[in-house]
């Protein structure tokens, strides 16, 4: 055997590898449904009707199943809307993101994660723990507040979509960025939806 033969083999044996420990991350974290790539409205679509599919399959209420696909397509469109270039020199897919859907015996959770500016950041994380912190009542509030601001860029609305979230599921949310350079980090959003059954 060639030595280039044997590092066909080594390769594809490490890639082999990594595709168990994925699929065994997944299992781990209760991972359902998970996408990385381009999102724009088709992707949006095509990721909702899954999740409907595969939520037909469990025994949660309606309510659940409409928090839950509301939720997950509220996060889909902010990524579509509000992903940011990595910048590296090399041409990039617009939109890009990631999104992963999971369900434990209390929760559903949707993650998802894109590139943001830099500068974005302490307004992203303003709204963040202003939204977090604040009750039923007074996320209405607040919502009505921005609604009347009239703050809405061509990209969507001064973080309507946030508060959307958490008035839907009722829990804050996570949030981090993890910074990619000087220029950009990678903003992950962690939703949560109490199962009901």
């Amino acid at each position: 055997m060639s030595s280039l033969e044997k590092t066909d083999i080594r390769v594809g044996t490490n890639y082999m590898h990594f595709v168990y420990k994925f699929h065994e991350a997944m299992v781990q974290q209760k991972l359902s449904l998970v996408y990385e790539g381009e999102v724009n409205q088709s992707i949006t679509k095509i990721f909702a009707a899954m999740t409907e599919n595969k939520m037909e399959e469990s025994e949660d209420d309606l309510t659940t199943k409409k928090r839950v696909y509301h939720v997950m397509v509220e996060c889909l469109q902010n990524i579509c809307k509000h992903a940011d270039e990595l910048e590296t020199g090399e041409p990039e897919i617009p939109g890009s993101g990631i999104i992963m859907v999971g369900r434990d015996q209390n929760l559903y959770t949707i993650t998802t994660g894109n590139v943001v500016s830099n500068d974005k950041i302490d307004a992203i994380s303003a709204v963040l723990s202003k939204v977090n912190s604040l009750e039923k009542d007074e996320l209405k509030k607040f919502y009505k507040e921005k609604l009347r601001e009239n703050k809405i860029s061509d990209k969507g609305g001064a973080g309507l979509g946030f508060i959307d979230i958490v008035k839907k599921t009722g829990n804050p949310v996570e949030f981090h960025f993890e910074k990619l350079n000087d220029l950009t980090s990678f903003f992950v959003l962690k939703s949560s939806v109490n199962r009901g059954r």
